[in-house]
């Protein structure tokens, strides 16, 4: 069914056909006309919305993919263009008149918009909202696509024979030749740092030329490689590798690269894209977070004398749009971004890639609900090209995939290089409580490192300096107003901070309870760990990388940037550290708590924790000296944690597909999580209640109901959550119910005196 916009003032709401009419009624309802348009408009509403062109508008320029601008209600809002249907199941007369045409040419291609219907109806979300995630902010917000030109300069033939050493009379000349030499596609007149005399006097020589081109035709200054530096020398996996990849480019196989940590990974990422752009072909690499991409793009960079195209929400919104241009047209071969880029276009697709498929990051928490990586894969299909997930760690499902056949496993079973693994030391301090998160074992171990002028890396995943602030006399702790949370000190502003709402107050001097002043911080945070290391090792660099050090914008660059150079000798972060990044003199790598994934109510803590402490410890010992990993528990002898340090990652997953195979968990079956929220205590489990009766309802056979029962913090942000699961082992009958549910619930009563959500294969189930 689909919901129409009608006419009438301009405070009516649209038009909806009532899903109980006879089908006489709506036969007759049915008119048809001469042009119609289908928008998807932004609005949590599932469907799209018809509307008549503007007035005076040429139909046949009008294609699916196009902005306009519409009415919706009492606003105006921007909108895309899905089909031109022939008929209206409303009187035309009472449509609407779109407002404007803002395209003349479609924004999302074919291709794009095929994958957000998909998405959209899998992960059950509103397709307007889903196109508009698709999009760049600024055409979001209706803005033209900048398409001006722009004055660049660039060497001519007579200008690259030129010796700069024979100008050392003319510095500014040869700086700005210098310059050139390495942006030979040209660099815009705002990147080149010369007066426009020194510009005049070189094209005068016939030395230098400017042209006019569309501004996002030109590379930006950075992201275009100065240099081509020869690929590495494969050792026999990784050609294998690379050799596989090769010879399914031209079809549709998923590959699930496995290396350990250190194996080379990057390098045959390389040496495939190397092929892709040979054949003028476009690769699009996907990681999972803003921290790993400056030094995979400066890799590429040094590898590759083309275009970059970068996308992260670090960005602003003119470089992003920017550089969706590139992508979109072609002018950028190779695209790498986070999540949000598996919607970028591609002028000339050849390659997919996901960097890192195992994280979580990957899969948005909010809004639309979309897995970056699971879509990679649907759109590398769709295309007929390739698809390469590489992990250290591969997920359960893609390793359940492997098995069932459906992914190609490639396996980098060892270091490149003189590079060995590292030896894993476990700690128990359990009956010897660590002295402000360390204990005496790990920093004998810490100052052995060091006077062997070793790094020493120490993972605590908990910033702050304390997460609980307790009175001493009565035992009352400060909790979080709004959450049913502890609240944590940071002592760099002497607050108290919740990290769940982000709401914060001044430390408390006296107790609200009892009036007593026996006031302590309890537990440790890397704040803490950090004067604790100031305390041991004063006259050693120490460099602390967490959300607290790496707030204003390249703070986090410089950071990691003198963790690799060895400036910093004693590293402390959270998992800002743990993954992707190479520090070659780290031989030290210590883990302060390991116990957290041990015992947790969500389904995939152990995982998540293998995961980490495989990721942590592969920062170890990646370069010519031997690496160690030690890790500190008050349960040593868990099985789980045993069998990862002993036998490894992959008999710890073997076991733990297993356990998911006995219990029924995915990967064996599938999940969807209804989440509701309100300010009323009872509503969210009152409306989730009568979803369970609906779902009995449905009658569709092989699904389970779990719940609905209070969030694992049933209050956050004020606001009272709950939860109800539901399981199947055939996902289509999954399917069939939630698009059938969430359009029942859209005329519920219940429904709007809460917030309410769907996830799809959800990525935490507490």
């Amino acid at each position: 069914m689909k919901e129409l916009a009608s006419l009438g003032n301009k405070d009516s709401q649209p038009c909806v056909l009532n899903s109980t009419e006879s089908r006489a009624t709506r036969t007759a309802s049915m008119t048809t006309a001469k042009s119609v348009l289908r928008i998807a408009v932004p609005s949590p509403l599932y469907r799209e919305f018809d509307y008549l062109p503007p007035p005076n508008t040429d139909l046949a320029g009008l294609q699916p993919g196009i902005r306009l601008r519409v009415p919706f209600g009492r606003r105006t809002t921007i909108g895309v263009l899905v089909d031109l249907p022939a008929q209206s199941e409303i009187d035309p007369q009472k449509l609407k008149p779109a407002l404007e045409v803002l395209d003349h040419e479609p924004v999302i291609s074919r291709e794009i918009l095929n994958m957000v219907q998909w998405a959209s109806a899998y992960y059950q979300h509103p397709i307007g909202e889903a196109l508009a995630a698709a999009l760049p902010v600024s055409l979001r917000r209706g803005q033209a696509p900048d398409t001006a030109d722009c004055t660049a300069w660039r060497l001519t033939a007579a200008g690259r024979q030129i010796d700069l050493d024979s100008l050392k009379r003319a510095p500014r000349q040869a700086s700005v030749l210098a310059e050139l030499h390495q942006h030979p596609q040209g660099l815009e007149r705002s990147a080149l740092d010369a007066p426009a005399g020194v510009l005049r006097a070189l094209a005068e020589k016939g030395w230098t030329e400017s042209l006019q081109q569309p501004r996002h035709e030109r590379p930006r200054p950075g992201t275009t490689a100065h240099a081509s530096a020869p690929g590495h020398a494969l050792n026999p996996a990784q050609q294998q590798a690379v050799d596989s990849v090769l010879e399914n480019l031209d079809h549709f196989q998923c590959f699930l690269l496995e290396g350990v940590t250190g194996s080379g990974k990057t390098e045959v990422y390389l040496q495939v894209i190397e092929q892709v752009l040979a054949r003028r072909q476009q690769a699009l690499l996907l990681v999972p977070e803003i921290g790993l991409t400056p030094q995979l793009v400066e890799r590429f960079q040094a590898r590759f004398p083309v275009p970059l195209a970068v996308l992260h929400s670090g960005l602003g919104n003119r470089e992003r749009l920017n550089a969706w241009q590139q992508a979109r047209s072609g002018v950028a071969p190779i695209i790498i971004g986070t999540r949000s880029a598996i919607f970028t276009p591609l002028a000339r697709p050849g390659l997919l890639i996901v960097d890192e498929e195992h994280d979580p990051s990957l899969k948005q928490q909010d809004g639309f609900r979309y897995s970056a990586r699971d879509l990679a894969v649907w759109r590398a299909r769709q295309l007929n090209i390739p698809v390469l997930l590489g992990s250290a760690t591969p997920s359960l499902e893609s390793l359940h995939n492997v098995e069932q056949q459906r992914y190609q496993r490639l396996l980098l079973p060892e270091r490149t290089g003189v590079a060995c693994m590292p030896e894993y030391a476990i700690i128990d301090v359990s009956e010897q409580p660590p002295e402000h998160g360390v204990s005496a074992d790990l920093l004998a171990r810490i100052r052995h490192h060091l006077d062997a002028d070793g790094q020493v890396l120490l993972f605590l995943n908990r910033r702050g300096f304390a997460p609980t602030f307790m009175c001493y006399d009565c035992g009352w702790i400060a909790n979080c107003r709004r959450c049913d949370a502890h609240l944590t000190w940071h002592r760099r502003d002497n607050r108290l901070h919740c990290h769940h709402c982000g709401s914060q107050r001044p430390l408390d001097s006296h107790c609200p309870e009892c009036g007593g002043r026996d006031l302590h911080p309890v537990g440790q945070g890397t704040e803490r760990v950090e004067q604790a290391l100031a305390e041991h090792f004063p006259d050693v660099e120490r460099l602390r990388i967490d959300r607290d050090t790496t707030r204003r914008k390249g703070e986090l660059d410089a950071l990691l940037e003198r963790a690799r150079s060895g400036q910093g000798r004693l590293l402390l972060g959270t998992q800002m550290l743990a993954k992707g990044h190479h520090f070659p003199n780290v031989t030290l790598v210590g883990i302060l708590d390991a116990d957290h994934g041990l015992f947790s109510t969500d389904f995939r803590a152990g995982e998540r924790m293998a995961q980490l402490i495989v990721q942590v410890a592969g920062r170890a010992g990646r370069h010519d000296r031997p690496g160690q990993v030690a890790i500190q528990t008050r349960h040593p002898d868990h099985p789980l944690l045993q069998l990862l340090v002993t036998q490894g990652y992959p008999a710890f997953a073997h076991a733990a597909l297993l356990e998911r195979q006995a219990a029924r968990l995915p990967p064996e079956t599938s999940l969807a999580l209804l989440r509701a929220e309100a300010t009323d205590e009872a509503m969210p489990l009152r409306f989730l209640e009568s979803v369970r009766e609906q779902v009995e309802a449905a009658g569709i056979g092989h699904i389970e109901a779990w719940g609905p029962v209070p969030a694992a913090m049933e209050r956050r942000a004020g606001r009272f959550r709950a939860q109800l699961l539901l399981q199947s082992d055939r996902r289509g009958n999954l399917q069939q119910l939630l698009s059938r549910l969430v359009r029942q619930l859209e005329q519920d009563k219940l429904a709007r005196q809460v917030r309410w959500s769907v996830d799809v294969d959800p990525a935490d189930t507490y």
